[in-house]
C-alpha cells in the first residue's frame, strides 16, 4: 500500500480531473468530423486520415504507460502540464500539416501522447489514492461522465467551427482552448507528491509487473479492453462518413455523436455507481452483450435519421460505461499504489483495439466501398469480450511482502 497522509478534498478531485477529461476527451471524440474535410481539401483518402487516428491511439495507449509510472512516482500534476503542451502542439501542427506523414506525426503521435498524460489512467490514479474504495467506483464514474459531457459539448462545437471558419482555424480555435488545462492541473497537486517524492510502496514497479501479468483474470481484462477499443473509434471516427455515404445531411453525424456523449453521462455514472454493489465482471459482460445487440438492430434495420438518433442514445449508455468499471476493478485486485501504471497497461490493449477498428474501417472501406464486414465483426467481438469477462476473479490478491 502507499503510505499518504494527506489527501485532497474529494470535491476537488472530481471538479478538477471531471474538467481536464472532458476537455481532453470532448476534443479526441469529434476528430472523425475532420475526416472528410481534410481528405478532400488535401487530396488524401480516407485510409491515410484513419491510419493517422490510429496512430494517435497506439501512442496514446504507448505513452500512457509511462505517464502512468510517472504519475504514480512523481505525481499527476507534472504529467498533465506536459499532457496539455503536446495537445496544443498536435492540434495547431494538426491544422498546418501538408503530408500524411506530418498527419500521422501530429493528429497520430503527439495527440496520442497528449492523451496519455490528460485522461483517464493518470487522473484515476488521483482518485485512487485521495477517495476511499467504497466511493471510488462511483467517483470514477462521475470523471468518466464528464468525459461524455465533453463529447456532448464539443462535437457539435466542432461541427459549427468546421462549417463556419473551417476545419484548420477550427483545430487552432481548440488547440487554444486547451491552456486551460494548466490552471485545472494545480488542483490535482497531491500533498504526497511534494517536492518530486513519492509516497513509499510495499511493492517495486517490476513485481506489480510480474503480478499483475501473470494473473489470469488481468489477462482476461486485458482481452475484453481491446475490444472495446475495437468498437468505440471504429464507430466514432467512421460513422460520419458511413452516415453520409447513406444520403444522410451532415448534422445527423454530428447530432449522434452529441447523442452517445449525452446518453453517456448517465451510462458511465451508473456503471460506477452499479459497480460499488454489483461484481464489475458481470457489469462488463452486460455491457458488450448489450452492444452486439445495439449495432445488429442499428445495421438490420431502415436506416432514417430517427434510427441513428436511437442507435446513438442506447449506444451511448454504453459508450465509456467500461471505464469506470474497468479501473476499479484493477484497483481492487491489485490495490492503487500502481494503479495508474497497471491501467495504462490495460488501455494499452484498449488501444491496439481502437487501431484495429479505425484502420481496419478505412482499409475495408477503400476496398468494396462498404463498411458492412467491420460492422459484423463488430458483433462478433462483442459477444467475445462478453463471454471472456465472465470467469474474471474480482477478489483482491493476497500477497507476501516484497521489498520495493
Amino acid at each position: 500500500m502507499q503510505s499518504n497522509d494527506k489527501t485532497l478534498p474529494l470535491w476537488q478531485v472530481l471538479v478538477c480531473g471531471a474538467l481536464i477529461v472532458s476537455m481532453a476527451m470532448g476534443i479526441r471524440h469529434g476528430f472523425g468530423l475532420w475526416m472528410q474535410p481534410m481528405t478532400q481539401d488535401m487530396g488524401w483518402g480516407r485510409e491515410d486520415f484513419a491510419l493517422a487516428v490510429g496512430i494517435q491511439n497506439i501512442s496514446w495507449g504507448v505513452f500512457g504507460i509511462f505517464s502512468g509510472m510517472l504519475a504514480d512516482r512523481f505525481g499527476a500534476f507534472r504529467v498533465i502540464l506536459m499532457g496539455g503542451l503536446l495537445y496544443v502542439a498536435g492540434l495547431w501542427g494538426m491544422a498546418h500539416a501538408s503530408t500524411t506523414w506530418g498527419l500521422m506525426l501530429t493528429a497520430g503521435v503527439l495527440v496520442g501522447a497528449a492523451q496519455a498524460g490528460t485522461t483517464f489512467a493518470v487522473v484515476f490514479g488521483v482518485i485512487g489514492r485521495n477517495i476511499p474504495a467504497e466511493k471510488r467506483s462511483w467517483a470514477m464514474g462521475v470523471v468518466s461522465s464528464a468525459g461524455s459531457f465533453g463529447q456532448f459539448v464539443m462535437v457539435p462545437t466542432a461541427s459549427y467551427l468546421i462549417g463556419h471558419i473551417g476545419w484548420q482555424q477550427a483545430l487552432v480555435l481548440l488547440a487554444t482552448l486547451l491552456i486551460t488545462i494548466f490552471p485545472l492541473a494545480m488542483g490535482l497537486r497531491e500533498p504526497g507528491f511534494a517536492a518530486g517524492a513519492a509516497p513509499k510502496r510495499d511493492q517495486s514497479i517490476w513485481h506489480a509487473l510480474r503480478e499483475a501479468f501473470g494473473y489470469r483474470s488481468f489477462q482476461l481484462l486485458m482481452a475484453g479492453y481491446f475490444v472495446c477499443g475495437f468498437q468505440v473509434v471504429f464507430i466514432g471516427v467512421h460513422m460520419p462518413s458511413y452516415l453520409k455515404d447513406q444520403g444522410m445531411e451532415p448534422h445527423v453525424a454530428s447530432t449522434a455523436l452529441a447523442l452517445i456523449g449525452l446518453f453517456n453521462i448517465f451510462g458511465t455514472y451508473a456503471a460506477g455507481s452499479l459497480g460499488q454493489i454489483w461484481p464489475k465482471q458481470k457489469i462488463l459482460s452486460g455491457i458488450y452483450l448489450a452492444r452486439a445487440i445495439f449495432v445488429l438492430g442499428f445495421i438490420s434495420a431502415p436506416l432514417t435519421p430517427m434510427s441513428v438518433y436511437i442507435f446513438a442514445a442506447l449506444m451511448g449508455l454504453l459508450w465509456l460505461s467500461t471505464v469506470p468499471v474497468t479501473s476499479a476493478l484493477v484497483a481492487q485486485i491489485f490495490g492503487v499504489a500502481h494503479l495508474s501504471m497497471l491501467s495504462g497497461f490495460v488501455f494499452l490493449s484498449h488501444q491496439f483495439g481502437s487501431f484495429l477498428g479505425v484502420w481496419l474501417g478505412g482499409w475495408v472501406f477503400d476496398r468494396t466501398g462498404s463498411y458492412d464486414l467491420v460492422w459484423y465483426l463488430t458483433i462478433a467481438l462483442s459477444v467475445f469480450a462478453m463471454l471472456i469477462n465472465l470467469p474474471i476473479n474480482d477478489r483482491a490478491i493476497e500477497r507476501q511482502a516484497v521489498p520495493a
